[in-house]
Order: structure tokens, then C-alpha cells, then sequence
């Protein structure tokens, strides 16, 4: 993991992020859609939320994985969902690792945020994994929760709460 640098997204990153997020095993992990062009991409990232963090895995200079934490807003002003994907050539080199403790370090150390949630397909047993590593626990199972693939797939509902 020594070779990961984990910083904030930058907009020069989105063309690395278009690649990654195009990828195929990236894409399965996720709800995006595959052959989304850069152009939407940067449409889409010029139109976050102010209170959102986005942070970047990078190896060499190439954006190799992504993360997102969300922020709630009003009576859920307390918690935050996540999102993230890494790149097919680098699975498995520490990247989702690395996200995964930026995201709950902001969270825990400078947001003050009880609760973290997030979806995950209930096949991808490696991102459950690595989820349950930082403490998040299955809180529910949505059948059919969304076409993936040529099929609906099942979504696990998994939170972290921070004592």
C-alpha cells in the first residue's frame, strides 16, 4: 500500500476516472453506467454538492481508484453514504485499503459523522470483506434491487456506526 497516494479529487483526474469507471469489473461493483463519456463526467462533477468528498487513489500519477463520501442533510446532518471503485489492472493492491481509511478518517476525525451506510451487490464478497475490515455491519438484504448485467441483483444494506 506504500505506493498509493491518497489525495482529493482534482478535475484533471476525470479522464483517468473515465477509464477506470469504464472498466468492466469496476463498473459491475457499481451503480454507474458503463461508456459514460468524459464530457458528462465533468458535467456531472462541476455539479456536486459543495459538502461532498471525493478523494482519489493514485499510483504513478494515474488515478487508479475513487471514493466518494456523501453528506445527509437536515435530521440525517449526522451521517454520510460512500461509493467507490478501482481500477480492473490494480484490484488487489491495497487501493480499496487506502480509500476506505481516508473516507473513515474524514469522517471520524474531522466531520464528526455517526453513521456511514452504503450498498454493496450481495455477490461481491470482497467488497463485503473489506467493508466489515472498517467495521461496517449487514443491516438488510434489497432483492432485486437493481438490473445489473442482464438480471436484477440483490443489494446488501451495510452501516457503520461510530460509538
Amino acid at each position: 500500500m506504500s505506493d498509493i497516494l491518497i489525495r482529493a479529487r482534482e478535475p484533471a483526474d476525470l479522464a483517468d476516472m473515465t477509464e477506470l469507471l469504464n472498466q468492466p469489473r469496476a463498473i459491475w461493483g457499481t451503480l454507474q453506467m458503463p461508456f459514460v463519456s468524459l464530457e458528462a463526467r465533468q458535467k456531472r462533477a462541476a455539479a456536486g454538492s459543495p459538502g461532498d468528498l471525493h478523494l482519489v487513489a493514485v499510483i504513478d500519477g494515474k488515478v487508479i481508484g475513487s471514493a466518494s463520501l456523501n453528506r445527509f442533510e437536515n435530521r440525517r446532518v449526522h451521517a454520510g453514504s460512500i461509493g467507490m471503485a478501482v481500477h480492473d489492472a490494480y484490484a488487489g493492491r491495497g487501493a480499496g485499503t487506502a480509500l476506505m481509511a481516508g473516507l473513515v478518517g474524514q469522517a471520524d476525525n474531522w466531520l464528526n459523522l455517526k453513521r456511514l451506510e452504503l450498498n454493496v451487490w450481495s455477490d461481491n464478497s470482497r467488497a463485503i470483506a473489506l467493508y466489515e475490515r472498517f467495521g461496517f455491519e449487514r443491516e438488510g438484504l434489497f432483492r432485486n434491487y437493481a438490473w445489473r448485467d442482464g438480471a436484477y441483483a440483490d443489494s446488501v444494506a451495510m452501516a457503520r456506526l461510530r460509538p
